[in-house]
């Protein structure tokens, strides 16, 4: 199989907040990249669903983006997203440039999820006039496809129109459905011709069988180098059964203590000495016994 350049094993990053106005903490935000860099992730996703993106202004955005170029000049193979859909196309086109700007590789973008009755034809021409006005030669966009969260599934046939559209440019999706079926419908839809990444840990050897090319996790903050062992070991076409039953049990854990931006933060200051990290309303902070559970649940597994 011919990889993308974006194929691998990304972290869907938590958002380190300080203060009473819950800013986020730009120069922790760069630490905790050169944390996940360290862990074997092929990248990070910032200002995703765990990362809280929507939650947070154009500017908050922008200043973040910057921040984490600087990753790149102790971890220049680190690849960089950003996670910038909103429902203004003006302002997806805004934060799309500052991404690049800030050289980043790619860019995760949602529909514009406030009009949940748009037709395929008006979310073509949205995502069609991204591009075209914000995406350089030797970037790539990819679908944020979330439907129980944004309410606007992208379809195959969407899909489809777009790839044609932008055959370089439009890189895929990211499958955060949890559908086991959906992952088999995109790989008998378009083999390896679009990169797909799956937002599930759960289903990554199932859809690395059916032509996704690796995944954008919330529990890749706590399990990359697992999930990089398992992304090794199914490109080399080799059983990943074992890594790939570890994994399942640490995510279906992780699920009892949703959402995951609250409890991840809480197990990066439990497990890795981060600082406690605050939540931007309306999420708020996973409770000091439900912490205690979790760590209690996954530590014997995480000293595997």
């Amino acid at each position: 199989m011919t990889l993308h350049p974006l194929a691998g094993v990304y972290a869907a990053s938590i958002t380190p907040i300080k203060g009473d106005q819950y800013a986020p903490d730009l120069e922790l935000a760069s630490i905790y990249l050169r944390f996940l860099a360290k862990r074997n992730c092929h990248g990070a996703l910032l200002l995703g669903t765990t990362g809280e993106g929507t939650s947070f202004s154009p500017a908050e955005r922008i200043a973040l983006f910057k921040a984490a170029g600087a990753t790149r000049q102790e971890y220049p193979h680190f690849r960089l997203l950003a996670g910038t859909g909103t429902p203004s196309l003006q302002e997806s086109i805004e934060l799309n440039k500052a991404a690049f700007a800030a050289d980043f590789e790619g860019v995760v973008v949602l529909p514009p999820f406030y009009f949940r009755n748009a037709s395929e034809e008006g979310l073509f021409q949205w995502y069609d006039l991204l591009i075209r006005h914000s995406v350089p030669d030797g970037k790539y966009l990819i679908g944020y496809h979330i439907p129980g969260v944004s309410g606007v599934p992208l379809s195959l046939d969407l899909l489809a129109h777009l790839k044609d559209a932008h055959p370089i440019k439009f890189a895929g999706i990211k499958d955060s459905s949890h559908d086991l079926a959906h992952a088999e419908a995109l790989g008998a839809r378009f083999g390896n011709d679009l990169l797909v990444l799956t937002g599930t840990d759960s289903y990554l050897s199932h859809a690395m069988k059916n032509h996704a090319q690796g995944c954008i996790t919330a529990p890749a903050n706590l399990i990359s180098p697992e999930l990089r062992l398992l992304w090794d070991t199914l490109i080399a076409d080799q059983d990943g059964t074992v890594i790939q039953e570890k994994i399942t049990i640490i995510r279906e854990i992780l699920e009892k203590y949703m959402p995951f931006p609250s409890i991840l933060k809480a197990l990066a200051a439990r497990l890795h000495n981060f600082p406690k990290w605050d939540l931007r309303p309306p999420l708020l902070p996973t409770p000091s016994a439900l912490v205690d559970a979790a760590v209690a649940e996954l530590t014997p597994l995480l000293k595997e």
